[in-house]
This record gives C-alpha cells, structure tokens and sequence, in this order.
C-alpha cells in the first residue's frame, strides 16, 4: 500500500506571463490561467483522490477549484505550502533585479538554499516548512492519492528534498512551467518520481503561452 502525491502548480498569471518574482504577491490567475485549471479538473476528476492540499494563495486555491468542487472536497490549506518569499524583488523580473541588487542576485544565483533573495527566504526554510506538511499527509494517509497545489519553486523544493537532490540547485535540475503536474510515489524502498512537470491535459495554445 503506497501514497502518491500529485504535486500541480497553478495556472498562468500576470507574473508567471511577464517572468516577475511573486512570492507573497496574492496574485490571481488569468483566463488562460483559469483555463489550465479546469483543464487539469477535466482531465483528473477520474481518479479516486483521498484529500487535496494547497497554498493558501489565490492563485492555487483557484487552480484547485475546478477539480475540487467536481469531487466534492474541499482543499486543506497550509501556509507551509506557499511560495518563496522574495522580499524586495517581488514583482521584479529577473533583469531588473540584477541590475538593483546585483550582488545579492549573484549570491543567490550561486546557492538559494542559503542565500536569500534581498529581504526573502532562503530555499532551506521553505524545504522545512513545506516537507512539514509533505510529513502530515505521510502520516494521515497510508495509501491513495493526494493532490498538493504549490507554487514552482515550492515544488521544485519539495521535490529536491524527496529525490535527495541538493536544494540549492532546485531552480536549475528540475523543470516546473504553469499548470504541469509532477507525480511522487512513495513505495517501500523511498519516493519515486513518476512523472516531472507532464502538461499533456493542456492543449497546444496553452502549453505554448509566453512566460514561466
């Protein structure tokens, strides 16, 4: 008897399309975003789920309504599950911030377990706080499948951690685009991993929009 957890992150939003930072921005999902939603509920709905958990965010909470209001189970929400924090470059992109805060982006760049975005977190805290919750489920559920909705480095964190993967290298092993899928099943010799950021329940408009 196993458990598997379904790991999906949340559908496009204005962030995800612009490659902005947003951590702790309570940022909600575009129409195309919504529609990667109720494409996954589509898709999934099929499957016996024994619980869903998600982020408190809007954007994951939305993600995970569709399928959540087709099975008639509400979304157990934990704040061990929400997104890095990125302090003072939320909302920021990637350019900008390297030019504002060079040196902490290179740090960062570098090792993010230990070094934190300018005012954020470091990879590490959120390994501890989300694997809490990865260890909750482990431990109410023997068996049957879970659905996690995250954020993409959280998933990639998390990942990281179950695979025995360096965290600090979460942003540069594992591939996490809006509205994939990563599938973990927990056997007798440890956590396999199924399947890695699949988005085979979107069709070619969406996989193909712009952004991260």
């Amino acid at each position: 008897m196993t458990i598997t957890l379904y790991f999906l992150r949340h559908g496009q939003t204005e962030c995800s399309r612009s490659h902005a930072f947003c951590g702790a921005i309570d940022s909600e999902l575009t129409p195309e975003g919504v529609e990667m939603a109720n494409a996954f509920a589509a898709a999934y709905s099929s499957i016996p789920w024994q619980a869903v958990y998600s982020s408190p965010m809007q954007r994951t909470l939305s993600t995970a309504k569709p399928l959540c209001t087709a099975i008639g189970i509400q979304p157990e929400q934990r704040n061990g599950l929400k997104e890095i924090h990125y302090g003072e470059w939320e909302g920021k992109t990637p350019e900008l911030i390297n030019q504002e805060y060079h040196d902490d982006y290179i740090r960062w760049s570098a090792d993010p377990a230990w070094y934190a975005p300018t005012g954020g977190e470091m990879a590490i805290s959120i390994a501890s706080r989300s694997m809490q919750v990865i260890e909750e489920i482990k431990h109410l559920y023997k068996s049957g499948n879970i659905l996690v909705v995250t954020h993409k480095a959280t998933i990639r964190i998390i990942l990281c951690s179950l695979l025995g993967i360096d965290v600090g290298r979460f942003r540069y092993r594992l591939g996490c685009p809006v509205g994939s899928v990563s599938i973990v099943e927990f056997t007798e010799h440890g956590p396999i991993l199924q399947t890695l950021a699949d988005r085979t329940h979107l069709d070619a408009r969406l996989r193909n929009l712009p952004g991260s």
